[in-house]
């Protein structure tokens, strides 16, 4: 085979398939050279998903009488003149390739009028062919039509998805847009059927509402400003601004594609920064749920370089580092410092008060947990630090403030479930997942602090593993040490059990260790996670299981631990701790609304 150049015609379809890759690619290129070129309001029609046609509306500055056929020749642009601009791009297009490879695979239409000028131009092309231009009347701003995308290029037309996939992923591209830019008014139409559309009021919460409606934009977190502040001052990359909302631990789906990043303007795709993001919900979301979170990252251009793939949807930051801890940080602060509040004061008369939480001892009675097949549960000692006394009028006692509403304990349901009454509505308290919550809490603060309670074992307890669980364990015996397992080798695959956690006293020494050995193989955490998961592992083993009856006083002594927790809605490992039955569904189930 001879080597031979390609026709021009060849090439650019080439070329065009780097950056249009399907219709919400020839949205992406057309909306962002209308923000670039300063428009504040942009209307986007669709037809047939993008396939028959695709028109995007500005009222920006508009291209030139005599520049708009240039404005079609590939590597033709006006936001860069010299190689250093590549190091600080500001702007959103920069490559001079969008109109031309969009020109290359379909019909266009383009009427344009620029500021100062008495009329606009129409031009026509036709696979990056001109066909026509001509004068025509038309406000300042441009219209480009984009129809039959593909039609001189079947190979591509035919991998396209369906119409409903190519909508979906032209509404989640103008919707994310609209959250950087809520200062632009949208308005998306498929169809003739407008779908969305923002005010342009500058407004991001207004924008939330338009996308996710008023009952989620009212469970969202706008990035704590302190947290912000720090951020500024402390990072690598200064200075470095991370602002926008995130979901509270109770808003979460199935998919990561509600976790929403822009770098300077520009949404992008970065695995690092979305991990950041999930690390910071560790313990707070139910197993293979994910978080709601819209961040905007601010900071200087030449810190990040966005000419790494021709869709520009990729960024790299200097050093080739991204702000990963900035942005775990910053979310983490927020949740904590904006989580939810007590849904009811604090300040009750003391008679209400009491009623509210019946028999509230301090401590779990070791009664509360024998199971069926077992003589005895052990004795958890959860006694918390001594509440803070508030001395009023009448002097009575102030809770601490809780994440959770002050709950009158009501019974339980299947030997497994506190039923309990709030303010507005019903919880169902699952004891196990509860226990488990409020021995992490205790275990881990100890853990953090070094201080972590143990209990000597006078003889010992001797257990032997298999050679791969054996090879782990010796390699993390100082691991083990540090959450309060004292463990020596005792001969081959063969270990000695010298001391265990104080929580743990009365379990059996050789079956916990075995329950942190198999939950590691199961599922192998991140070496710097190994502590915590170890913790979480002896909490699951160590929590009380279903099937124990409890009385009154021990039900009210397991919730007001609960409400003490920092993070009392899920298990450490994500599993919801209860379920929220409001007076409102209640009243829909019976019919009465």
């Amino acid at each position: 085979m001879t080597i031979h150049i390609l026709p021009d015609k060849l090439a650019s379809q080439i070329a065009a398939g780097e950056v249009v890759e399907r219709p919400s690619s020839v949205v992406k290129e057309l909306v962002e050279n209308a923000i670039d070129a300063g428009a504040t309001a942009i209307n986007v029609d669709i037809r047939e998903g993008g396939r028959k046609s695709i028109q995007v509306a500005d009222n920006g500055q508009g291209l030139p009488a005599a520049e708009i056929e240039v404005a079609f020749h590939r590597h033709a642009t006006s936001k860069l003149q010299t190689v250093e601009d590549l190091t600080a791009i500001r702007t959103l297009g920069f490559r001079g390739e969008a109109l031309a490879a969009i020109a290359a695979v379909s019909q266009v239409t383009l009427i344009s009028r620029a500021q100062g000028e008495t009329t606009g131009t129409r031009l026509v092309l036709d696979g990056g062919a001109k066909v026509s231009r001509e004068m025509a009347g038309a406000p300042q701003g441009t219209v480009i039509a984009v129809e039959n995308l593909f039609y001189n290029v079947p190979a591509r037309l035919k991998f396209l998805k369906s119409d409903n996939t190519e909508k979906r992923l032209i509404d989640e591209f103008v919707t994310r847009y609209a959250l950087a830019y809520p200062h632009i008014r949208f308005r998306l139409t498929h169809n003739g059927r407008i779908t969305f559309q923002s005010t342009g009021n500058g407004s991001v919460l207004d924008v939330l509402i338009a996308i996710y409606g008023p009952d989620v934009a009212r469970q969202l977190l706008e990035i704590n400003a302190e947290a912000q502040r720090r951020g500024e001052e402390q990072s690598p990359y200064h200075p470095l601004t991370i602002s926008g909302f995130i979901g509270n631990p109770a808003v979460h789906w199935s998919n990561r594609g509600q976790m929403v990043l822009f770098v300077n303007g520009r949404w992008v795709k970065d695995n690092q920064l979305t991990f950041a993001i999930i690390q910071a919900y560790h313990t707070l979301l139910p197993t293979g749920r994910y978080p709601l979170a819209i961040l905007f990252l601010t900071l200087p251009p030449e810190e990040v370089d966005v000419n790494v793939h021709p869709a520009k949807t990729e960024v790299r930051f200097r050093g080739d580092k991204a702000p990963f801890a900035e942005v775990q940080r910053v979310v983490r602060e927020t949740l904590v410092a904006d989580a939810p509040i007590r849904q009811m004061s604090a300040w009750q008369v003391g008679s209400q008060l009491e009623a509210m939480t019946p028999g509230w001892e301090g401590s779990l009675d070791q009664r509360a947990f024998v199971r069926p097949d077992e003589a005895s549960q052990p004795e958890m000692e959860l006694e918390w630090p001594p509440e803070e006394i508030i001395e009023p009028a009448a002097g009575q006692t102030v809770p601490r403030s809780s994440q959770l509403p002050v709950m009158r304990v009501v019974g339980q349901v299947g030997a497994a479930y506190i039923i309990t009454e709030g303010p507005d509505g019903l919880f169902l308290i699952d004891q196990q997942a509860a226990h488990e919550r409020v021995l992490y809490e205790r275990y881990h603060g100890e853990w953090q602090a070094g201080q972590v309670q143990v209990q000597a074992l006078t003889a010992g307890t001797a257990v032997t593993l298999s050679p791969s669980q054996a090879d782990w364990l010796n390699h993390q015996l100082p691991t083990l040490a540090e959450i309060g397992f004292q463990v020596e080798p005792f001969g081959p695959q063969t270990f000695m059990i010298r001391s265990i956690p104080q929580l743990a006293a009365d379990r059996d020494a050789a079956h916990l260790l075995l329950a942190m050995v198999t939950g590691v193989e199961r599922k192998p955490p991140a070496t710097a996670d190994l502590p915590l998961h170890l913790i979480q592992l002896v909490c699951t083993a160590v929590a009380t299981r279903p099937g124990q009856s409890l009385n009154q006083a021990q039900m009210a002594a397991l919730v007001q631990q609960l409400e003490q927790c920092q993070d009392p809605m899920t298990t450490p490992s994500g599993r919801p701790t209860f379920i929220y039955l409001s007076v409102a569904q209640l009243a829909r189930e019976f019919g009465r609304i």
